[in-house]
């Protein structure tokens, strides 16, 4: 049997480990001084670690711009471990999905730098006529494209990621991408009021260029492998709903991309459910109100309630003022292994099964989110014969009853 505590412990002292070689990074070290020690850690390592790294850093107080300063570095030490972890996932490959998307934009990017502006910035080198220098300009432009790629990153990608803690990374890279701004439009203005000066825009341009290149190689080794273990299938389909408006650069999705769903209300009829009317009563155990009445008391409801039937399949959730975790529509019909993050939905279906299978009845877990303690609990719905109906999670923020202290009683109102 597995030792949970070892394998804890174990994690925990590579990411001991992995904090000092950055620190010793930071402090003057070169890669080749601490690569033995770090090639003896990088057989197990995962981009999440690098992400948990990263955040102790800053919670230990050292500034994101000195973080900044080392992102060149993580790539150089990271490259050619990272990739070999991260197989191909299926959604990523799918035309329209933004994974997708963000790589047909980084190969078109790519594919812009080694065809043209290098071939031109060698011509300008070598002759600085007005012809070389308008060709510059050209390329320039359409390379300042890249700003779309980037607004989708960080206004699109990046609160998702947030959202799960994981901030370091997000903040590390919108700075690299404002530097890389700025590098352009430098470069952009030597270009328009070139004044003879063939190596100051040389300089410029290199900065832009290079820049652009290692943030693809960032993002293609770092950032897409943890966003790809990081989001549910929900939460990219939001994103692709919000690309649109902020446009792309180069290129446009190579097809539309959408979830697998089951059709929830064709479902119900062919399993011989017939939906009632807006005024009819749907009777209870004790009791019966109309739908508009159960609908609203549900909303009304201090947590938030999800229902995922027999089949696996998202039916019903409901719609409080203030929900913990986000949800839209999209989601009915979709198998709840799909609305949930990669990286927990092993431990979703494993709960599921428990819960189907009648070897528990219900489970429950509580996790701190900012300023929130939420817990989350699973249980299963059975019939009056114990037949199984599907799983109901109840999520609500305990914080508020924890800080309950003394009496408040009716009469005290």
């Amino acid at each position: 049997m597995v030792d949970i505590s070892e394998i804890i412990n174990n994690r925990e002292h590579r990411q001991k480990v992995l904090k000092e070689l950055i620190m010793e990074l930071h402090n003057g070290k070169t890669v080749e001084e601490i690569k033995p020690r770090f090639q003896e850690l990088i057989k197990d390592i995962s981009t999440h670690e690098i992400t948990q790294m990263e955040q102790a850093l800053i919670m230990e107080g050292m500034p994101v711009e000195e973080i900044q300063r080392l992102c060149d570095v993580h790539a150089a030490v990271f490259k050619g471990s990272i990739s070999d972890i991260h197989k191909p996932r299926k959604q990523e490959e799918i035309p329209g999905h933004p994974i997708h998307t963000f790589r047909l934009e980084n190969e078109a990017i790519g594919k812009l730098i080694q065809e043209r502006i290098k071939p031109n910035a060698e011509r300008f080198e070598a002759d600085d006529s007005a012809e070389n220098v308008k060709a510059l300009q050209e390329n320039l432009k359409e390379l300042s494209e890249v700003d779309k790629h980037y607004l989708r990153k960080e206004n699109l990608l990046f609160p998702f990621l947030e959202k799960y803690g994981i901030t370091a990374p997000p903040q590390v890279m919108w700075g690299v991408d404002d530097e890389i701004r700025m590098s352009l439009r430098e470069a952009e203005k030597l270009l328009a009021n070139y004044n003879g000066d063939k190596k100051a825009v040389l300089d410029k341009l290199n900065e832009a260029v290079n820049g652009v290149s290692e943030m693809i190689y960032k993002e293609e080794n770092i950032l897409f492998p943890m966003s790809i273990d990081t989001l549910s299938e929900d939460e990219w389909l939001r994103i692709v709903e919000g690309s649109d408006e902020i446009g792309y650069c180069l290129v446009n999705p190579a097809g539309e991309w959408k979830p697998e769903r089951v059709d929830i209300e064709s479902k119900a009829m062919d399993e011989g459910e017939k939906p009632a009317g807006d005024d009819r009563y749907v009777k209870f155990d004790a009791g019966l109100m109309t739908p508009e009445e159960i609908n609203a008391l549900l909303n009304t409801l201090p947590l938030d309630i999800t229902f995922v039937d027999k089949s696996g399949a998202v039916k019903y959730f409901s719609q409080g003022k203030e929900r913990i975790f986000a949800r839209s529509k999209t989601i009915i019909g979709r198998m709840v292994e799909n609305c949930h993050p990669p990286s927990s939905v092993n431990v979703v279906e494993k709960v599921v099964e428990d819960l189907r299978s009648g070897r528990k009845d219900h489970e429950d877990f509580w996790i701190r989110m900012g300023d929130k303690y939420v817990l989350i609990r699973y249980f299963a719905v059975r019939n009056a014969d114990g037949e199984y109906l599907g799983t109901m999670e109840v999520t609500q923020d305990i914080r508020p009853i924890q800080e309950i202290t003394g009496e408040k009683r009716l009469a005290d109102r």
